[in-house]
């Protein structure tokens, strides 16, 4: 069990991590990020309620006080890291640092199942 707490705890601090980071980036530059939004032809007014959701997802991440919630946040996370990667790699971008996040979830998810169950 406590293998499975530090693999959760690792995944879990990384995914977090990637996603403040993400977010501090569309707050910090959003006229860069609206720019890459354009050029995948996303529309750019998702930008800051995208990073607010972002923020949101990681207090319910971390907390995990309302099951149905945390499940959300988690299907949120998975479904922007996911569409991330297609994005990034329609732009002949790098997609390491979003497959390492699809990792990252998936294996949170899983093992906070384990070691931190919602339901109480």
């Amino acid at each position: 069990m406590k293998t499975q707490r530090i693999i959760y705890w690792i995944a879990t601090i990384g995914i977090c991590a990637i996603m403040l980071y993400s977010a501090q980036m569309y707050f910090r530059n959003t006229a860069m990020v609206e720019g890459f939004f354009e050029s995948l032809n996303y529309p750019t007014y998702i930008v800051i309620p995208l990073a607010i959701l972002k923020i949101a997802g990681v207090a319910m991440v971390l907390w995990r006080g309302i099951p149905w919630l945390t499940e959300w946040a988690y299907a949120g996370i998975f479904i922007d890291v996911v569409l991330a990667a297609a994005a990034h790699y329609n732009a002949d971008q790098d997609i390491t640092l979003t497959l390492v996040a699809t990792v990252l979830v998936l294996t949170s998810y899983f093992f906070g199942r384990e070691v931190r169950p919602m339901y109480r």
